[in-house]
């Protein structure tokens, strides 16, 4: 048993290292196609200036050489922590720190140890990417106090959860039988949607401000979009998001028939140039309807569900397997958690790779389907204007290795939404 544990720990090590050089060599592959685009590509010359897209160009190149730092930190940080059987260590000091006894308990004080270390380990590169990255290319717009407060009710509200959720999960496994797994993915399954239909309403706005957009030509536009689509609008929100950051974005969420439509104030036109015309914000929302019309919210979850059986359902037959807690350095107990950790994260790597690449897939045809629905709108011209805004905006470079860029774009880049709309209009 001891042979299969050591060697699972390889296993599970070697899962990791191969996911780190394979995103390293992808990244370093999009680092060099970054350096040598030296000027705007032909398609873009009549909408883009030199100055915006070498600023953009300098973003990209200071966001892939801080990426190459973080991810290499990470992963010697998770090799020392799996190799040094450091996650028995803290269960050990989590178990004596309990104020009672028990799994539930013990497993509580373990898991906010782990996610408090994580975030004072992860916090010098989150305060140099906001306060030195972002701040050097006019993004952040947080102060100090700002910044500390928002982590503050950001950790506060992640650990309330998470314990809850945490506690949830074990008792299920415990008292759920044989069957357990039918009944945990029932309760998480009811656990999202609770979460998705609470967040935007009560959650997000203890981050950000959320007022009704005001009466005018954009507010009356919008309302009679959704009139003519019958999207049942119940509400229209601009949310202060410039207080944070300077990028742009739009979105709408609730269930059945109560939806409401977010439009970041950064998203709106400004008289510096930046943000989008009415008609432009216009073609925006009718991309995001098209998403609701083809019902790819509903798929997302749908698929996210059935994802999530079929790990709980392998996680039942594998966490009771003695090499894996053996492998993580439990040799006396075999806590929940640490088993689900185990199987769901570690194990199940493999799988989780090609499951979220097939998803990023998936995701870039349903963007495409929701241009074409703006497009089928008459919205073509200003959705691409509005493309072309957001990425000046938010200093996106718009050239990719392609490579890179099916693997992570979720998003198909700048250039192939711009081709797909200029063929469709010259249709």
């Amino acid at each position: 048993m001891v042979i299969d544990a050591l060697l699972l720990k390889y296993i599970i090590l070697s899962f990791l290292w191969i996911e780190y050089l394979w995103e390293l060599y992808l990244s370093v592959r999009q680092h060099k196609k970054v350096l040598k685009a030296q000027q705007v590509p032909k398609e873009l010359k009549n909408v883009m200036n030199e100055e915006t897209f070498q600023k953009a160009r300098l973003y990209t190149l200071a966001k892939s050489q801080f990426g190459f730092v973080k991810d290499t930190f990470s992963i010697i940080i998770s090799t020392i922590v799996i190799y040094g059987e450091l996650l028995s260590e803290f269960w050990e000091t989590s178990r004596i720190m309990s104020p009672y006894p028990g799994e539930v308990a013990t497993s509580c004080v373990w898991l906010f140890t782990l996610s408090s270390l994580s975030t004072i380990i992860d916090l010098p590169f989150t305060i140099y990417y906001t306060f030195v990255l972002e701040e050097k290319f006019g993004f952040n717009k947080q102060t100090a106090g700002f910044f500390i407060w928002d982590k503050v009710k950001s950790f506060c509200i992640n650990q309330i959860f998470c314990l809850m959720i945490a506690s949830v999960v074990i008792i299920i496994v415990k008292n759920g039988g044989d069957y357990f797994f039918i009944w945990l993915w029932a309760v998480v399954c009811l656990i999202t949607l609770v979460i998705l239909t609470i967040y935007p309403s009560l959650i997000a706005p203890l981050f950000d401000k959320y007022t009704p957009l005001s009466e005018g030509e954009l507010r009356t536009s919008i309302e009679k979009l959704a009139s003519e689509l019958n999207f049942p609008l119940t509400q229209l929100y601009v949310v202060e998001g410039s207080k944070r950051s300077s990028h742009s974005n739009a979105y709408f969420y609730g269930l059945f028939n109560s939806k409401r439509i977010v439009l970041f104030d950064t998203l709106l036109a400004k008289g510096d140039g930046s943000g989008c015309e009415n008609d432009e914000i216009l073609a925006v929302l009718s991309h995001e309807l098209g998403h609701w019309k083809h019902n790819h919210v509903t798929k997302n979850i749908f698929l996210f569900q059935v994802n999530l059986f079929l790990l709980f359902y392998i996680f039942a037959f594998m966490f009771k397997y003695p090499p894996l807690y053996k492998a993580l350095g439990f040799t006396k107990s075999k806590p929940i958690l640490v088993g689900l950790l185990g199987v769901l994260q570690y194990v199940m790597m493999p799988y989780n790779t090609l499951i979220s690449f097939l998803l990023t897939y998936l995701s870039r045809k349903f963007e495409f389907q929701a241009d074409e629905f703006a497009m089928k709108l008459g919205k073509a011209q200003p959705l691409q204007r509005a493309l072309i805004q957001l990425n000046k905006d938010n200093l996106s470079f718009p050239i990719y290795d392609n490579l890179y860029s099916a693997w992570h774009h979720s998003h198909p880049p700048l250039l192939e939404r711009f081709d797909a709309l200029t063929h469709t209009k010259k249709e």
